[in-house]
């Protein structure tokens, strides 16, 4: 028998296995879609469920404190419902991202303000302000990036990085340590989870969540090329703010441009994903006058239009 041929079946059998552990490694996988690298390390300083749980119960506050001054839209206005529906097609594309997503009891609320913002608190907690609604106009696919955007500070965990390092300064290397077993340290994050809305995320959060936010919203069917003409009516809209090397976030033009360099990636997910049965920006089909005092005149009338 030719001694060679067990020797070409193992060298075969070698290279088969090889190949499969190469398949079967995450690192080797090339992903479809943006890449904006691993987690902070700081995240690991803090536990998740304690971020998150600080979340819920500053939210809940907030919800409460709104809804006793008249200021949280009811369930069945139209930007509730509008935003729900938007929110329900992106969830589903956040689980990737972070495997804690598909716990989170995901809310979505709108506060009747005229500030000019929207969060994502840790845990799913949506919320945004009918000021940027409506004095920006935005369509479906600009409240899609804005929501992404949001959804992708969660979901990178940013507000657990922040306070990650701020504990590594303020704590001190030697108290880090006793973080899994909380104490006084538990305490004190605890204080800082009371203070998430005001925290402040660094230029390299925002770019991240640009990019994870366009991608979510091109997986969701919805045009992430809206990054655009949204960040043009934040800009329109934002006259005075001090120059880019004065603030936390990226100027407009910068983000303009990092959303223009990354459409490559994400526009053939846009172009493969099933699109919004229902838009709710749409002109409405009832003949009325564009004058009409209506402030939601804009979106589309249940039922009524394409």
């Amino acid at each position: 028998m030719n001694q060679r041929v067990p020797s070409l079946v193992s060298k075969l059998s070698l290279a088969l296995v090889l190949s499969v552990s190469a398949l079967a490694s995450p690192s080797s996988w090339a992903r479809e879609g943006v890449d904006v690298g691993q987690q902070s390390w700081a995240t690991r300083l803090v536990p998740a469920e304690q971020v998150e749980q600080a979340a819920q119960q500053q939210y809940a506050q907030l919800s409460q404190d709104a809804r006793q001054k008249g200021a949280l839209l009811p369930d069945n206005s139209p930007q509730v419902v509008r935003l729900r529906a938007i929110a329900k097609r992106l969830i589903p594309f956040s689980y990737e991202w972070n495997r804690r997503a598909t716990q989170w009891q995901w809310e979505v609320n709108v506060l009747n303000s005229k500030e000019l913002n929207a969060f994502c608190m840790p845990g799913g907690k949506i919320a945004f302000y009918t000021g940027i609604l409506e004095q920006l106009q935005l369509t479906d696919d600009e409240v899609a990036m804005v929501m992404g955007h949001e959804i992708a500070h969660a979901l990178r965990e940013h507000a657990r990085e922040r306070m990650g390092k701020t504990s590594a300064t303020k704590l001190g290397a030697g108290l880090i340590s006793g973080l899994l077993g909380l104490g006084s340290t538990g305490d004190a994050l605890l204080n800082m989870g009371g203070q998430l809305l005001t925290l402040k995320f660094s230029r390299e959060n925002e770019s991240e969540a640009d990019l994870v936010g366009m991608e979510l919203a091109a997986r969701a069917g919805y045009d992430p090329r809206a990054g655009v003409s949204l960040w043009n009516k934040m800009a329109a809209a934002a006259k005075g703010a001090p120059p880019q090397w004065l603030s936390t976030h990226p100027s407009g033009n910068t983000r303009i441009q990092d959303i223009e360099a990354n459409l490559p990636k994400v526009l053939p997910l846009y172009d493969r994903a099933p699109k919004p049965v229902q838009r709710f920006d749409a002109p409405r089909k009832t003949g009325e006058a564009y004058n009409n005092p209506d402030p939601y005149r804009h979106l589309i009338y249940w039922g009524a239009g394409t």
